[in-house]
């Protein structure tokens, strides 16, 4: 079963949510693997401090021009979606940061001046967490393309019967690539208007992905808060409410784990857990 912790926004506990449903799965003696696929600011691992056991480059192909064999007649240029290259009288032009790497350019060159080359995307590294498996990867600084580097981190778990994944926040390419092939989706949110606004963002994403999905309310209260409204108008189950307390998020703050913090939180997280474990069968 994977299970992918989106949210609209940032800032709502994604990741404390991920982390926590992590270990509180393994520690019920489910076989878990956790990837952070908030490659552009990855922060599970501030938690789980784990042993890193292996660690590797991601590149991927981008176009080289050979300027003996190119004759500048745009075929490649007129291909590009992302006007990546710019074919010039007397010189073509390659804006790699443009480039989306689908090699249609080298396939549709007619002299065959287009050749690929690597792009260094960034960096995926795995090891374990106590009883979890861990994977995470780090997009290379000032890099643009994220999607392949989520893509290689999703495809390090092998047959763990639970894969987690953090996603980015947000809904764009990044979340997108975080989310397919997910059997299940938490969609992490705040009671606030801002947190019902960005909820119906993600809720709409998933469904046009066609994934179900649940409703995580994080730093809840007992009061009725517009995601609630939300939620039973949409049709959308509230899985878990995880309550607010201070203490729990001076705890966090300083790395340490808010099931660790608050029975409370717990309870809520082993809630979520047996929530999503009913759902194992049918996903």
């Amino acid at each position: 079963m994977r299970i992918a912790i989106a949210s609209g926004k940032g800032g709502t506990g994604k990741t404390t949510v991920a982390v926590n449903l992590a270990l509180t799965a393994a520690r019920a003696g489910q076989t878990v693997h956790l990837c952070d696929c908030d490659v552009e600011e990855p922060n599970a691992h501030l938690f789980l401090e784990p042993d890193i056991s292996r660690a590797w480059s991601v590149t991927t192909p981008i176009p080289v021009v050979d300027h003996d064999l190119c004759n500048h007649c745009g075929e490649c240029a007129d291909f590009c979606e992302f006007n990546a290259i710019a074919c010039l009288p007397e010189k073509t032009m390659i804006f790699a940061d443009l480039c989306h790497s689908c090699g249609g350019c080298w396939l549709v060159c007619p002299h065959e001046a287009m050749t690929p080359s690597e792009r260094p995307l960034g960096e995926v590294s795995t090891g374990t967490a106590g009883d979890l498996a861990f994977t995470q990867g780090l997009l290379r600084v000032g890099e643009t393309l994220v999607p392949p580097l989520i893509e290689a981190v999703k495809g390090v778990p092998g047959d763990e019967p639970w894969v987690i994944m953090d996603a980015p926040p947000g809904t764009t390419c990044p979340v997108v690539e975080t989310l397919r092939g997910a059997d299940y989706v938490l969609l992490v949110t705040e009671p606030t208007p801002f947190g019902q606004h960005d909820l119906a963002l993600a809720l709409d994403l998933t469904r046009k992905l066609g994934i179900p999905c649940g409703v995580v309310i994080n730093r809840a209260s007992t009061l009725q808060s517009p995601v609630d409204d939300f939620c039973a108008e949409e049709n959308v189950e509230i899985l878990a409410r995880i309550p607010f307390r201070r203490e729990v998020a001076e705890v966090c703050a300083e790395g340490g784990l808010a099931i660790e913090a608050d029975p409370e939180v717990a309870d809520a997280l082993t809630e979520l857990f047996l929530a999503l474990q009913s759902r194992e069968v049918t996903a």
